[in-house]
């Protein structure tokens, strides 16, 4: 194995947590080539996501994933000096395979392997800078990156505070979802009115027409007995069966259910929750960053209030690129480059893929 290059390493990218078989390059925090190839449609007439169909996807999309990115990037594989991959959290058979793709390569070429934490890979997708951003800019602060930082994670599966102190030593989950993800949610409720899989972008579709105001949903773990014991906790459960409760009255009284107020007021109760949680760790911390990270990100509502709310409070706000903000490769590679900069030694081939790799676990 040749010496590895420290300065400024040229690292590949798996991520096969969930449904997208996402391939990144970069050479340092520059961004060479982010590709993705999402199995959502083949999700969709289940209305989520099915593991084993996710797993089987991946196997058949991560040779030309990587091909594709290798040509996009203009390199060749036995120019890297390293592979990053995902290895949790997340679906365990799609681990599985992005962890066997990443060790054979690893082997073949002769290059260190590191398995690293796939939510603070999505920390680290704020760091990339490279004309692959497509017109797309930070919302915040275009400096790089400082710590502490608050980490706002928001997804499909997750919905997790962090908070950062340094990206490759020292990331502490405050608070996480005790019943149904953020994206989870958004699904279910979508449901509840009759939209299409995935739920998140036809709530917002629809909740353009609607009043946000026209119904008071409740925001879970925010009253003082809650905020006591679960102050960074999320919980959506009691929100979806509020959502439930209402489209059945409506329906049981012959009464047509106002899908687009429905919609809005579901959305800001969730974007509320979100945002005031994480605001209550800013100030709690004395940190005054938050980074939003997380395919629900890619909600514009919660993007904007993010930016009213922060604005307010003296808080600067980073929101990477949307194109990074889901599930990619490009932020494993991004980690795993940091990783090599900070001189720490790579995995070993004994690791695995873990469901629930805890978060403070930021290299296996």
């Amino acid at each position: 194995m040749t010496t590895l290059n420290r300065a400024d390493p040229l690292v590949l990218g798996i991520e096969t947590s969930c449904d997208e078989t996402g391939i990144g390059i970069v050479r340092g925090t520059t961004l060479l080539s982010n590709t993705i190839a999402s199995s959502m449609d083949e999700h969709a007439r289940y209305g989520g996501v099915v593991p084993e169909i996710a797993a089987r996807a991946h196997l058949d999309e991560l040779v030309p994933a990587i091909n594709a990115a290798v040509a996009e990037a203009g390199i060749r594989l036995s120019d890297l000096d390293a592979i990053a991959v995902t290895c949790g959290p997340g679906l365990s058979g799609a681990l599985m395979v992005g962890v066997g793709a990443a060790k054979a390569l690893a082997v073949a070429l002769d290059k260190p392997i590191y398995a690293v934490n796939h939510l603070v890979g999505h920390v680290g997708a704020d760091l990339l800078q490279g004309e692959l951003r497509h017109g797309d800019t930070n919302t915040g602060d275009t400096a790089p990156l400082e710590y502490p930082t608050i980490a706002l994670l928001v997804s499909g599966g997750h919905t997790s505070l962090l908070l950062v102190r340094d990206l490759v030593s020292d990331v502490e989950l405050l608070g996480e979802t005790i019943d149904d993800a953020a994206g989870e949610a958004f699904d279910k409720v979508a449901r509840l009115l009759s939209l299409p899989y995935p739920g998140g972008p036809q709530i917002d579709r629809v909740a353009l027409g609607g009043n946000s105001k026209a119904i008071r949903f409740p925001r879970g773990l925010s009253q003082p007995k809650d905020m006591a014991a679960h102050r960074y906790d999320f919980s959506f459960s009691g929100l979806k069966t509020s959502v439930a409760r209402f489209v059945e009255q409506r329906q049981d009284a012959g009464e047509p259910v106002p899908i687009g107020d429905v919609a809005a007021s579901f959305r800001e109760a969730v974007v509320d929750i979100l945002l005031t949680k994480a605001l209550a760790a800013c100030a709690d911390y004395g940190v005054p960053r938050l980074l939003l990270g997380g395919g629900v990100i890619a909600n514009k509502r919660l993007r904007e209030v993010a930016a009213q709310r922060t604005a307010a409070a003296g808080i600067v706000l980073r929101i990477p690129p949307l194109s990074l903000c889901t599930d990619n490769g490009a932020m494993i590679a991004a980690l795993g480059a940091q990783l090599i900069i900070a001189g720490h030694e790579p995995s070993t081939l004994e690791f695995g893929a873990d469901s629930t790799l805890p978060v403070g676990q930021i290299q296996v």
